[in-house]
């Protein structure tokens, strides 16, 4: 790197669609012959900029969409090969297909190289056990190479160097494509690796802390030559990408996610060039030019940086010129002067009017100028553009007063209670003894408790916080009482899709949920949690992890765009043809784009889902009065949207004012604005009592958008001469701004009347925040619920497995097909995947952040009744995404090779499609039958109506007596059999709930049901609640966390547990000593 190196050029990276938002890059290289950078998207395009200011020069679309994003690009002197999941795809550099491969082995594709034979043939591989050699040439695979191993990235040195996903490197033999050397380079895994000649670079992430993957902060050096590892050269900033320079054989250069570049010597890591990339995000890709004089970076605001000197910067040392279309012939050009015949120019011949000849017809041309007084002109002022009235000589308090003069500014500076943030008091029992019918308000010198003001005295149901992104909740709340949107998300639920990612069924759910619950309190997990694993949702700043996030009004503003736009996409999988979200949710127009200097004039089709609010520009004078605008005026400016701004003119060839203005064709049923609200005078127009109207009408004729509100819009409804569209204020989301005592947070306002059974002909509005909500002062679609596709229930997802060892047997969809009479038993293992969040207040006392967090592990199902009665249909054992901290094997059962796909026996399912067993179950009406259900239900995140629950901890409960019994003594006692002697099993756990329940209906029917109580209760007491061995020790089993505790009590559960347990020594997932951790019946969340 000379001294001159900078950033040279910045682009952002063209979006995959007309109105999509800018996604990152997925993949990125340069050309080895031609001045050509090569990029691929997520959507399956590749896109080509030449020369230093990065121009396109070809785009086009080389994998399906729903493939996934593009893995790799390799160039050769034919053209670029890419790689997809499941194909392969060749063209020439001007984007014409050479040839397309996807075979039945391309499973999931990750990464290839070339092969001994040159630029002539590769070989592909991924997380799969084939690799493929395809030769380039035929555009054929000629040779299937079986492996053990599952490479992300392939190098081309000596060897193929591959890496794996647990962070080794592989050398395979680049004929027989054997392994010929293995290093484990990093714990966890490779982030990037590169190689040439006799070395190999990596760097990669470690598991810090037991739950964080870390950058390691240094770089791993392999010499081929010798087989043998150098001694790592440290990076303290993090090595995140690296590549070897391709002119100098000893030399690298490593970069960090911050920007941090530095170019080291292999040979002699202590002396270092050190440059720093000015980037407003992390990077995202790093590669060198194949000249080693230019490098690309490309960032998470989806932006490329091209970096060099700028008096030498090119991409390779003698590039081919690169083809470009053929240029159009120039006219003839022709003296023209005074005395040239027309004749001279040639005309076309014509049999119609020419628009040229004008008809004798008179018209009204206007009437003249208005004279201005000279003394009046003499007084004007010359500006920018043109002229405008003097200066008044009037004192500023003479002048009319604006509008933030009108008194509209609350002169209360404190927040009312119920618009505040509300907050979860944890425990060690987490959420679950935490009193909702009750209001603590914090004021300046004193902490009072309302006893009087409830959190929810509505049948409506509101949404926990501690949950991450849960900043949502405003806007999933506003579309849960939208009924349009909740019928087709519940429709789309009861399908047959089993995506992971599906935005839409998880609305499904959630929408469900909050209906069933009837007021009870509800968690958006499952959704949050897609959300967060969604590829596009943290390079849209979506995510509050992010620690350069926008405010929660930018946030939720991004999030409606992004949810909108995924719900219409997952949607049209399963129903490619139909066009009923479209119809909900999209404003259909034309956009047309003028470039003001030459006039050209083109037009593009699109649709979009969201519109943001456009205002009128601030007056020009300091003293002039802004004039009045009425929410339908910025409404019809929004939409219609008539801008001007700097754009590519391609007749200019240059920079050149562009004009935009769309036409509309069409309008939705519901219609979802961004306030997009910026400066003060916009806040002052919301702040305006009014303002806003509860109905507005709007006319589409001729491309043309009408809206009306008032008078205006009983006076159309009363004519009936246009074709109006009505709509209706269903709710709104706002950001409370607190002050510096508290952080701004989002609530919403919500007209629930729209969402009734039958409408209650007058407005309804309820304040929802999160979990508190209040009242302030078109019918629900069920049909869905006969439409529901129940063959996953009838599925084997691991139909090669030894019958033998199968723990389940599927239901006969003929003879078991479950209904509201079926008794289920249900029991869940489950893993903590977050340590809880343990801080010391101001007394010195130990308060908890956020508590423990669980994730579904395992889940068993079994029948209840029939001929089969205790055999299970349902025994799945669930692949989780995130890190798991704790797989609290004592409580659980679950060890690491049952979660691992690698090794794991069972076959691993996504938690949606164990997720919408228990929900198709839940909605035919099934009866769930199990001991402690109330934990199993929340970690599996589902609501069960109370009418649906059989819980044998209810049951064997008297209330006068404030102790839970645990399973394994209700089993010793009632049922002679003991359990849990090494550790839990969901199948053998829910079997004997089922047992306890034929016992508790046999005590019912017999009349000695209290009795028995008594007799359990006074048993318990002499064995301390635990089943004794026949010679009166105890059995050694595991311990059971003590169950949930009676609402509104305190007294001792079983089993008994010291009290003083967050104050034991740290080392479990709880908070204290390593002998005990939360696992099945925990009261943690």
């Amino acid at each position: 790197m000379d001294g001159d190196w900078a950033e040279v050029t910045r682009i952002p990276f063209p979006p995959p669609g007309v109105h999509a938002m800018p996604t990152p890059v997925a993949t990125m290289t340069f050309d080895n012959s031609q001045e050509l950078l090569w990029t691929g998207n997520e959507y399956g395009r590749v896109t080509s900029f030449y020369g230093t200011e990065l121009q396109r020069y070809t785009s086009f679309k080389a994998h399906a969409s729903s493939d996934g994003p593009i893995r790799q690009i390799l160039v050769n002197e034919k053209g670029i090969v890419s790689l997809g999941a499941k194909d392969v795809h060749m063209a020439i550099r001007r984007g014409l297909p050479i040839w397309h491969i996807r075979h039945d082995d391309m499973k999931d594709l990750r990464c290839m190289s070339f092969t001994s034979k040159g630029t002539a043939e590769i070989i592909a591989a991924g997380m799969q056990d084939t690799m493929l050699v395809i030769d380039l040439i035929k555009g054929d695979v000629v040779k299937q190479v079986p492996t053990e191993h599952q490479y992300t990235i392939m190098r081309r040195g000596r060897y193929i160097c591959a890496a794996t996903q647990t962070g080794s490197v592989n050398l395979l033999d680049p004929v027989t494509f054997a392994v010929v050397k293995s290093w484990n380079a990093h714990s966890a895994l490779i982030n990037d690796m590169d190689a040439q000649h006799d070395f190999i670079v990596t760097c990669g992430y470690s598991l810090r802390q037991g739950q964080n993957y870390m950058l390691d902060p240094f770089l791993n050096v392999f010499d081929i030559k010798k087989m043998s590892s150098m001694p790592p050269i440290p990076f303290p900033a993090g090595a995140a990408y690296v590549r070897m320079h391709p002119r100098m054989l000893t030399t690298s250069i490593v970069v960090s996610q911050s920007g941090q570049m530095h170019v080291v010597d292999l040979m002699n890591p202590n002396t270092s060039d050190v440059r720093l990339a000015n980037v407003t995000s992390y990077l995202s890709m790093f590669e060198i030019a194949p000249s080693g004089e230019a490098i690309a970076l490309t960032d998470a605001d989806c932006s490329i940086h091209l970096w060099g000197s700028p008096t030498k910067l090119h991409f390779v040392d003698l590039p081919t010129p690169i083809e470009f279309a053929t240029p159009e012939e120039p006219l003839p050009n022709i003296d023209w002067g005074p005395d040239t015949p027309l004749n001279m120019i040639g005309l076309p011949h014509y049999r119609d009017v020419l628009a040229s000849a004008w008809p004798d017809i008179p018209c009204d041309v206007g009437a003249p100028p208005v004279k201005f007084d000279p003394q009046f002109l003499a007084g004007l002022k010359p500006t920018e553009f043109g002229i405008n009235a003097a200066a008044s000589d009037k004192k500023a308090d003479e002048l009319i007063s604006s509008l933030t003069d009108m008194g509209l500014e609350s002169k209360k500076s404190d927040v009312p209670v119920m618009y505040r943030t509300v907050e979860i008091k944890y425990s060690k029992f987490g959420v679950d003894d935490f009193d909702f019918g009750l209001v603590f308000s914090h004021f300046r010198n004193a902490r009072s408790l309302i006893r009087n003001s409830f959190y929810n005295n509505t049948r409506y149901s509101g949404l926990e916080t501690h949950i991450s992104n849960s900043y949502a909740n405003s806007l999933l709340q506003i579309m849960h009482f939208t009924p349009v949107i909740r019928n087709l998300a519940l429709q789309h639920a009861a399908t047959s899709c089993v995506s992971e990612i599906c935005l839409l069924c998880e609305l499904g759910f959630l929408f469900d949920m909050l209906q069933k619950a009837e007021g009870s309190i509800c968690q958006a997990t499952n959704l949050l949690k897609t959300l967060s694993s969604h590829p596009q949702a943290g390079p849209l700043g979506l995510l509050e992890e992010d620690p350069h996030g926008s405010s929660l009004n930018v946030m939720l503003q991004g999030l409606t765009r992004f949810l909108l736009d995924k719900i219409v996409h997952d949607y049209r999988t399963i129903n490619p043809s139909s066009t009923a979200m479209d119809q909900v949710l999209a404003t259909s127009a034309t956009t047309s784009i003028r470039c003001i200097n030459c006039r050209s004039e083109y037009t593009r089709p699109g649709s979009t889902y969201v519109n943001d609010l456009l205002y009128p520009s601030p007056a020009g004078s300091r003293n002039a009065k802004l004039p009045r605008i009425s929410f339908s005026q910025v409404l019809k400016n929004s939409v219609e949207r008539e801008t001007t701004s700097k754009g590519w003119c391609s007749r200019c060839q240059r920079y050149q004012t562009i004009a935009t203005r769309k036409s509309i064709h069409s309008i939705p049923a519901v219609l979802m604005l961004n306030t997009a609200i910026t400066n003060q005078d916009q806040r002052m127009l919301w702040s305006t009592p009014g303002w806003l109207p509860e109905e507005i009408g709007i006319i589409v004729e001729q491309g043309q958008f009408f809206c009306y509100e008032g008078e205006d819009l009983k006076l159309h409804l009363q004519r009936g001469i246009h074709n109006i569209t009505v709509y209706s204020l269903t709710g709104m989301a706002i950001n409370i701004e607190s002050g510096q005592t508290q952080k701004s947070h989002l609530v919403s306002m919500v007209n629930v009347a729209h969402a009734e059974p039958e409408a209650p002909g007058e407005s309804r509005w309820h304040l929802f925040n999160d979990f508190l909500i209040k009242d302030e002062n078109n019918k629900i679609d069920t049909e869905w619920k006969n439409n529901i596709d129940t063959s996953i229930l009838y599925q084997d997802f691991n139909p090669n497995a030894d019958p033998s060892t199968k723990t389940y047997q599927l239901l006969n969809p003929e003879t078991e097909a479950p209904g509201p009479d079926t008794i289920i038993a249900l029991d869940t293992e489950f893993v903590a995947v977050r340590q809880p969040e343990i801080e010391m207040n101001s007394d010195g006392e130990r308060e908890t952040i956020r508590p423990i967090v669980y994730a579904l592990a395992r889940a068993s199902v079994v029948r209840g009744q029939g001929e089969n009665e205790g055999t299970p249909f349902i025994d799945d054992y669930i692949d989780i995404k995130e890190p798991i901290v704790d797989y609290l094997t004592s409580y659980s059962g679950i060890t690491e090779q049952d979660l691992d796909p690698r090794v794991s026996k069972h076959s691993l399912l996504s938690l949606k499609m164990a997720y919408k067993k228990m929900w198709i179950l839940l909605n035919l009406g099934c009866k769930f039958l199990g001991h402690g259900l109330k934990q199993d239900f929340r970690v599996i995140n589902i609501h069960i109506p109370k009418s649906q629950v059989i819980d044998t901890i209810d049951l064997f409960f008297l209330q006068t007596r404030l102790r839970r019994l645990s399973l394994a003594f209700l089993a010793w006692y009632l049922l002679k059999e003991d359990i849990q002697m090494e550790t839990h099993d969901s199948i053998e756990d829910s079997r004997t709930a089922l047992k306890l329940y034929k016992k508790y209906l046999e005590f019912q029917d017999a009349g000695i049901l209290e009795t028995m109580l008594q007799d359990i209760y006074r048993a318990g007491r002499e064995v301390n609640f635990k089943p004794p061995r026949k010679d009166g020790q105890h059995i050694p089993r595991t311990d059971t966390p003590p169950p949930l505790p009676v609402d509104g009590s305190t007294g001792p559960v079983t089993p008994v547990r010291s009290n003083n347990i967050l104050a034991q020594t740290p080392g479990s997932a709880f908070g204290g000593g390593s002998s005990w951790t939360p696992g099945k019946g925990s009261p943690l969340p």
